[in-house]
């Protein structure tokens, strides 16, 4: 088994045993548990728990940081470009906003050409004249914003 299913496996084992599709972990923690480096959990949080596959991925950062990941409860009559939208949280950074939009232009749910549009926007250095502490509240109301006009 490769090191990214057995990261994989684990975090569903996790959200299976908590009986609410919650897991909250501790990067570091996991690494050492999995045998591997940090940036392997990284790479797997962002191609398989994406808000497009249907998770939600919050992290703090620090010496108590943390890593939950939640699976999204979909509504049967809503589509699935919406529970994207609802996934995203107050703030986005420019890394999940790109995975966000490379996992629904690859499931068809947006065109190539409209996701690079909807990714100029959002880059750092269209907000360079926004302090750096509001960036990411901002690229996450205009990222809800942009796939709510798409949807419709």
């Amino acid at each position: 088994m490769r090191i990214s299913d057995a990261i994989t496996a684990y975090i569903l084992h996790r959200m299976e045993e908590t009986g609410d599709g919650t897991a909250e972990l501790q990067r570091n923690v996991l690494a050492e548990q999995l045998g591997c480096v940090p940036s392997q959990i990284t790479y797997v949080l962002t191609s398989r728990f994406t808000p497009a596959q249907g998770y939600i991925v919050e992290s703090r950062r620090g010496g108590g940081g943390y890593i939950r990941i939640q699976r999204v409860k979909w509504e049967p009559d809503l589509p699935p470009l919406m529970h994207v939208v609802n996934s995203i949280g107050e703030e986005l950074v420019p890394a999940a906003a790109q995975a966000i939009l490379e996992n629904l232009v690859s499931q068809k749910l947006l065109r190539p050409e409209t996701a690079r549009v909807i990714g100029a926007a959002l880059t750092d250095q269209a907000y360079r004249q926004i302090p750096a502490d509001q960036r990411d509240k901002l690229r996450a109301a205009l990222m809800k914003q942009m796939l709510t006009a798409v949807n419709v």
